[in-house]
């Protein structure tokens, strides 16, 4: 990956400004701050490599050089956007989904930030906010995909199974090639976040939908019930053991396993 190839096949795409790393920190972190000197929307940070990278509540996500896709997206929300921000997590994911399905898989979503193939992480979403004063500035979409077996960690550090992509394709698909894959149905999607057909496609997508799951909250608190759907700002519905409906707005969901 180099930043002329890179930036010559986003071309065709209304990108704001493009930044490239060989190897850095973080781009979410890179972005963060990037955000706060007033870059466009749809500017992006792409790299090789990441030596901090992180996911949700600052896990660390594995992103070895030449072996995954690492970017992170500046939104800077336009004012009907406003209203719909919980949902921006439902469209990084719809986008991954879809473009993992024209390489011919079947991804799902596990709520509320991963996506699956064959039931294992193939790919992780760090949604982050910026602020001006009390109204959102900027909301950074950081997107982490294990493309190439080198980028799928050991077992002993990982917290859910993993797999990348040449896994399942037998050959790993051109990095630069599967993020423009990604950014053009992350763009034609975000119009239409705001409607109801965008979350019948997000419900539609779910993992473990009709199945007993755990929600994990932390503090050794859980839920135990069978997904049902989402709620219209993305929290989770889960139906307890007694038939209630529970809106579930951040948590760890794993598979029951019965004996």
């Amino acid at each position: 990956m180099d930043q002329q190839t890179l930036i010559q096949t986003l071309s065709n795409l209304p990108l704001g400004d493009i930044r490239y790393f060989s190897s850095i920190g973080s781009t979410n972190d890179e972005a963060m701050q990037w955000a706060s000197r007033g870059v466009p929307d749809l500017s992006i940070i792409v790299a090789d490599q990441q030596t901090a990278g992180r996911g949700r509540l600052d896990r660390p996500w594995f992103t070895p050089p030449a072996t995954a896709l690492a970017f992170s997206l500046i939104l800077r929300p336009k004012a009907e956007e406003m209203a719909h921000l919980s949902r921006i997590v439902g469209l990084a994911g719809l986008a991954l989904a879809d473009a993992f399905g024209k390489l011919g898989l079947a991804p799902q979503i596990k709520w509320p930030n991963d996506i699956l193939l064959n039931g294992r992480k193939v790919a992780g979403i760090l949604i982050e906010l910026t602020w001006a004063g009390e109204d959102v500035d900027c909301v950074v979409v950081g997107v982490g995909v294990n493309v190439a077996k080198g980028a799928t960690p050991s077992t002993d550090v990982l917290r859910f199974p993993a797999i990348s992509l040449e896994h399942i394709l037998s050959e790993a698909p051109d990095r630069i090639r599967l993020l423009n894959s990604i950014l053009t149905s992350f763009i034609s999607l975000r119009p239409h976040m705001h409607t109801d057909s965008f979350m019948a496609s997000w419900e539609k997508s779910l993992a473990y939908q009709g199945m007993d799951v755990r929600v994990e909250m932390g503090a050794d608190q859980a839920i135990l019930g069978k997904v049902s759907g989402l709620e219209a700002d993305g929290s989770l519905k889960i139906l307890d053991e007694h038939g209630k409906s529970i809106a579930v707005r951040f948590g760890d969901v794993r598979l029951r396993l019965f004996a």
